[in-house]
């Protein structure tokens, strides 16, 4: 049954026409209801700020520890450098914020989201690509996508207060909800062309150990040197901890760098997630008392 239907996805979706359309149309949906959930204010603005410090600073690291382990394989080093702390902030990141803390964290989901997003789409592209693509070209690259112009309508939007009627309300959420399901089903097609045998255990253990063990832990000292709300700390550390993005396949994917190893990198950093869960809901409790 299990070979049935990997033969179906293979053969007959085109998993392509379903990352444009998420990408294109409920991505950007996704975005503007998200951002458009409560006013801004100084927590809001200080929040990606703090996201990025912690990014950086593990990215240093990173590439300090990539060239000692992956020394001998330039492919393997783009991919650890591109994957490594890009987290699912969008489609897992926005609704486990939900059912933790409940609709109020979406303003802060999104806008850490947005923050991702621009990392993936300029310094992820740029190890994925190599020698093939220049930082001004990523860079540029980041305003094709379509959520950037609707993150940038929807602050806008909130910042001169403006509100949706309730249909609108009802159209945008309606969306959002589409293009979580719509990324779970993306991850699911790529997914089922992993080859347990010849996966690269090495990469994917290392990509999981900076991911889950060494950013998280930046990450919460980077929160707790900054006077923010509780909540909001306790959001940063929930989208620093979410496993590995879906979008690292889709890049890797357009830019050649070994697809499926990347894929197997976000099982991997997925089933590390599951099992470290317990462990960030105790330190979530601790240290934000939430």
């Amino acid at each position: 049954m299990g070979f049935v239907f990997k033969r179906v996805f293979k053969n007959d979706v085109n998993e392509r026409s379903i990352v444009l359309l998420n990408l294109y149309f409920l991505q950007p949906m996704l975005i503007f209801w998200g951002l458009t959930r409560a006013p801004i204010n100084d927590d809001f603005i200080l929040s990606p700020i703090i996201y990025y410090i912690a990014i950086f600073v593990a990215l240093a690291i990173a590439y300090i520890y990539s060239l000692r382990v992956f020394r001998r394989d330039y492919q393997d080093k783009s991919i650890f450098m591109a994957s490594s702390l890009v987290g699912n902030t969008g489609n897992l990141g926005i609704p486990l914020g939900i059912a933790l803390f409940g609709e109020s964290s979406v303003p802060y989901t999104s806008i850490l989201n947005i923050a991702n997003i621009f990392f993936i789409y300029i310094f992820s592209v740029y190890f994925f690509a190599g020698d093939k693509f220049r930082f001004s070209d990523a860079l540029k690259e980041i305003f094709k996508i379509p959520a950037m112009w609707f993150a940038i309508g929807a602050l806008s939007f909130n910042y001169f207060g403006f509100t949706l009627s309730a249909d609108f309300d009802k159209v945008f959420t309606m969306g959002a909800y589409a293009a979580i399901v719509m990324q779970l089903i993306i991850f699911g097609v790529f997914m089922s062309q992993v080859k347990i045998r010849t996966a690269n255990w090495k990469l994917s253990l290392n990509i999981a150990l900076f991911k889950h063990i060494v950013l998280p832990s930046i990450g919460l000292c980077v929160i707790l040197y900054f006077d923010i709300d509780p909540f909001v700390g306790a959001i940063l550390f929930l989208e620093l901890i979410v496993p590995l993005a879906v979008n690292n396949v889709n890049l890797s994917a357009l830019y050649n760098c070994k697809p499926i190893d990347t894929t197997f990198s976000v099982l991997i950093s997925s089933f590390v997630f599951v099992a470290l869960i317990y462990v960030y809901i105790l330190i979530i409790n601790k240290f934000f008392g939430l």
